[in-house]
C-alpha cells in the first residue's frame, strides 16, 4: 500500500519526474511503442541518472511493487510498461560520449541507435548491431543486436565492454 510519506520521501530526492495517474503526461508517458499495449503503472519514472534509477528501484522494493524498465521506448511486446507497480522510465537518459582514441562510445540507456550513430559519424566511427535508428541502444544490445557490420564485427552484445 502507497503510503503519502513514502512517496513524499521519494519526491524530495528524485531528480527526474515522477508522475502518478491523473498527472498531467502520465497518459503520454505510458504509452507503449505497440498501440495495442494498454497497461497502467501506480508510478512512472522518468530517471535523468543513476541516483533517479536506484531511489526508484529502492522505492519499488520498500513498496513490494512489480518493476517494469523503459529504455528507449521501442518495445513491440510493451514489457517496458507494468499494470500497477512502478514504470522506470530511462528514455530521458541519452548522454553519448565518445571517446575517438580508444574507439569507444559510453551510451546511456535512453539513447536510440539513431542518436548513437550521429555520435560516431564526426569521428569516423561506426558500432555494430541494428537497422532501425529508432530501436534503443541497451535493448538492442542486451538482445543480441543483428546488424549491417555483423558479418565482419560481430553482434552489438559481442562488442559490449561494461553495463
Amino acid at each position: 500500500m502507497l503510503t503519502t510519506s513514502a512517496l513524499q520521501r521519494l519526491k524530495s530526492v528524485f531528480r527526474g519526474e515522477l508522475l502518478a495517474q491523473g498527472d498531467p503526461g502520465y497518459d503520454d508517458a505510458r504509452k507503449a511503442f505497440n498501440a495495442a499495449i494498454d497497461r497502467r503503472p501506480c508510478l512512472i519514472a522518468r530517471c535523468t541518472g543513476l541516483d533517479d534509477v536506484t531511489e526508484a528501484l529502492g522505492f519499488a522494493r520498500s513498496q513490494g511493487w512489480l518493476v517494469s524498465v523503459r529504455g528507449a521506448g521501442h518495445n513491440v511486446a510493451g514489457f517496458a510498461i507494468c499494470d500497477e507497480g512502478i514504470a522506470i522510465d530511462l528514455s530521458p537518459m541519452k548522454r553519448i560520449v565518445v571517446d575517438e582514441t580508444a574507439r569507444t562510445v559510453r551510451v546511456e540507456a535512453g539513447a536510440t541507435r539513431g542518436q548513437a550513430n550521429d555520435a560516431l559519424q564526426p569521428y569516423g566511427l561506426a558500432a555494430t548491431g541494428g537497422f532501425v535508428s529508432i530501436t534503443g541502444v541497451a535493448g538492442l544490445t542486451l538482445g543480441g543486436g543483428l546488424g549491417w557490420l555483423l558479418r565482419k564485427h560481430g553482434l552489438a552484445i559481442d562488442n559490449l565492454l561494461a553495463a
